[in-house]
């Protein structure tokens, strides 16, 4: 057994050089220790194409970190080793560490795990800050401490001024506004998106390919397809997606931000929030480039700054929001569902065109913008009545950007509502109309958005409306959204009839629509 100062913990979403561990790091006597284990892509469950993003992104990191000379022990999956607890057990009869480092993971899961092990054991372990982010947990709680009510536009504002993005010297909004979000809403016409060229494509290196025999190997029966990998697994090529963003698609994406079109899964998105949440880009390079994009004529303000509100407002806000209530967010449920998602969350096959390329999407890539996890997949979830707990396992399972402390605020509070309130300010419930006006999906559909009651209803339309009519009493007392439940009440009584019992089938036959 070999005896060393220092075990440095580094976990997969942790993949940077400007980490705290390294201002502690002394090559001569500490070691940088990292694992892949069984209950990371098993429990809670991890797609194929989000386990093959963690792996090669880790054992790219330690690879550069061996060039180097720094020391790695690096536990492979082929291992098969379960838990962390199991891979720290492994190492210790390796090592004598005299202490423990890490800095705060993502996920309190992953925090608890490893602080029981360390207490255990008699391990000291120091938990460092994560400087990656503009706040910290502390800094937030400090600013909501002050607040009757959190909401995100608020603290966006105060980082904008603290930390002087987008704003002239006497701390006000550039061009007038703090936030343009009412230019951000355009659907496209007929003739569908404006052309732009495709993201760039990465070429799967050695690392890639041998992560891929792995997960077929030792994790089978993972969902998902591996056909489509095309995701930034280094530094390098993260710099290289951001570059291809901000050059080719910022311009528009503030303009087209919410809309969808068939066959498009990218659009004018900037596919960077899986390069941010493993730390192979640092969040204030990605928006200085966009602010030298507005400086330089390159993007108007509506897309910078709809950009940066991303970034610096909803990031930052749902990571506080997490960290104030870590203990809280799976035990939410404030309209009380217990329903299983519907089997085609798993499939992708359905007949509603919209969730059948909003799924099939993440299926094959582990990609869907913001309107099509929210006002697609999380809505449907949301008017059938799925358990909340459940919506969070398929979304933390099927995503590639998908860590626990961006993916649970969102799916929870604001795609779900079940914090009540806690994320947003107001469940977001909407018929199949609003899919109709932001994308061409319903064209392609055998549904008719219009319609409620009848078999060609779209089950949006009607599960929408059945919502209304089961949660009528809390919506009424909703200042934006009790203006729903007087139009179902001055719908005649034998449509309200019909527009239930066509629910009530749909309860049954689900998986048939």
């Amino acid at each position: 057994m070999r005896k060393i100062r220092n075990l440095c913990i580094i976990l997969g979403d942790q993949l940077n050089n400007d980490s705290l561990i390294w201002q502690h790091f002394d090559p001569d006597q500490d070691i940088a220790w990292m694992a892949e284990v069984y209950e990371e892509s098993t429990q809670p469950i991890s797609s194929k194409i989000r386990t093959v993003l963690f792996l090669a992104a880790m054992r790219h990191f330690a690879k550069q970190l061996e060039k180097q000379d720094v020391t790695v022990c690096y536990l492979n999956i082929s291992l098969q080793l379960k838990s962390f607890a199991e891979a720290l057990q492994k190492t210790l009869t390796e090592f004598q560490p005299q202490a423990v480092y890490c800095v705060l993971p993502g996920d309190c899961r992953i925090k608890q795990q490893i602080g029981d092990f360390c207490q255990t054991q008699s391990l000291k372990l120091q938990w460092l800050d994560d400087q990656h982010f503009f706040s910290t947990p502390e800094e937030f709680t400090h600013w909501l401490a002050s607040k009757k009510q959190s909401r995100m536009e608020y603290w966006y504002r105060y980082l904008r001024k603290t930390r002087n993005i987008l704003v002239d010297s006497k701390q006000q909004p550039l061009e007038g506004k703090w936030n343009f979000d009412k230019d951000n809403r355009k659907s496209f016409s007929k003739q569908g998106p404006p052309p732009t060229d495709s993201p760039i494509t990465f070429h799967q290196d050695s690392i890639v390919k041998s992560v891929i025999s792995d997960i077929n190997q030792y994790l089978p029966d993972l969902p998902g397809q591996l056909t489509h990998f095309n995701w930034p697994i280094n530094r390098k090529q993260a710099r290289q997606a951001l570059n291809d963003f901000i050059e080719n698609r910022l311009p528009f994406f503030g303009d087209y931000q919410d809309a969808m079109w068939t066959n498009q899964a990218w659009l004018y998105h900037s596919l960077l929030s899986s390069s941010l949440n493993l730390k192979l880009l640092n969040p204030r390079e990605v928006i200085t480039l966009a602010e030298t994009a507005y400086h330089q004529g390159k993007a108007p303000i509506n897309a910078v700054e709809g950009f940066i509100r991303q970034i610096l407002g909803w990031r930052e806000y749902i990571r506080g929001l997490y960290w104030a209530n870590a203990n809280k967010w799976l035990n939410f449920n404030f309209f009380h569902t217990e329903k299983p998602l519907p089997d085609f969350y798993w499939t992708g096959k359905t007949n509603m065109t919209c969730l059948q390329e909003s799924i099939n999407q993440v299926l094959n890539q582990g990609y869907g913008h913001h309107i099509q996890r929210l006002m697609v997949t999380g809505l449907f979830a949301l008017i059938w009545g799925s358990k909340p707990i459940a919506v969070h396992q398929w979304y933390l399972a099927m995503y590639v950007d998908a860590v626990a402390w961006v993916e649970i605020p969102n799916t929870i509070g604001m795609s779900q509502f079940a914090d009540g309130g806690i994320v947003g300010s107001k469940p977001y419930i909407a018929s199949g109309a609003y899919i109709d006006r932001m994308s061409n999906y319903c064209r392609h559909c055998p549904y008719n958005p219009k319609q409620a009651q009848g078999d060609t209803a779209c089950p949006f339309t009607t599960l929408y409306w059945h919502f209304v009519n089961q949660h009528k009493a809390w919506l009424a007392k909703h200042p934006r959204l009790a203006m729903q439940v007087k139009n179902w009440e001055n719908k005649p009584k034998a449509i309200q009839k019909q527009i239930i019992l066509r629910a009530k089938w749909l309860n049954k036959n689900i998986d048939q629509v």
